[in-house]
């Protein structure tokens, strides 16, 4: 059970974190496609404003999967997140079908911020950079000559 208990943490930032690294890598490998969306929704820069959304979510990504600074990139995550639920679904300003569809793509987003909450209150868990460095098991010692 201890194993389970150690490994547990591991899986769910892998899960928490692979919706994100797989739309920065599916945003780096056709970013015209998320630029036109950025401006069809009223976004100012988007033709730069896509790179910061590529590197929030590939390079928080995989820090959140490795457990580095896993408070930190939680709480990013969660403002990040909390952003695109209100920009990109709107819920309450949409009718029909796509009022459905947006109020689950919202609560969706939540539900990310939800588990995003849970790391930056309990940190990053066994398994981690963080807890390698917090327990000494990981050191960096600067390179003396």
């Amino acid at each position: 059970m201890e194993g389970l208990a150690k490994a547990t943490p591991l899986l769910a930032r892998i899960l928490l974190a692979l919706i994100f690294v797989l739309a920065g890598a599916s945003k780096l490998a056709d970013p015209s496609r998320t630029i036109g969306m950025m401006a069809s929704h009223g976004i100012p820069l988007s033709n730069v404003l896509v790179f910061g959304a590529i590197a929030v979510e590939l390079i928080g990504g995989l820090m959140l999967m490795a457990g580095w600074h896993g408070r930190l990139v939680a709480l990013v995550f969660c403002a990040y997140t909390l952003t695109l639920a209100l920009i990109f679904h709107p819920f309450w300003a949409a009718s029909g079908a796509a009022a459905g569809t947006q109020h689950a793509l919202f609560f969706g987003h939540l539900s990310m911020i939800g588990g995003m909450l849970y790391v930056a209150v309990y940190g990053s868990g066994a398994l981690s950079v963080d807890e390698a460095v917090q327990s000494g098991a990981l050191r960096f010692h600067p390179r003396t000559r």
